[in-house]
């Protein structure tokens, strides 16, 4: 696979920062909407993405 040329990466950083320009007015509601987690909310989110995490690591491992 070739190299990305200057102009590939000029236009996907102008992507990349239109991108984050179209979604901050969403983020900016979100983070003053939002209510706080209970411990067991944060746990029913964290531990499947440490299973995951670890999953990666033990195929990683593997190879």
């Amino acid at each position: 696979m070739e190299a990305m040329t200057l102009w590939e990466k000029l236009l996907l950083g102008v992507m990349v920062v239109l991108v984050l320009l179209w979604v901050r007015p969403g983020l900016k509601t979100m983070f003053k909407e939002r209510r706080e987690a209970s411990r067991q909310e944060w746990m029913s989110v964290l531990i499947p993405i440490a299973l995951v995490a670890g999953f990666v690591v033990l195929l990683m491992m593997l190879v």
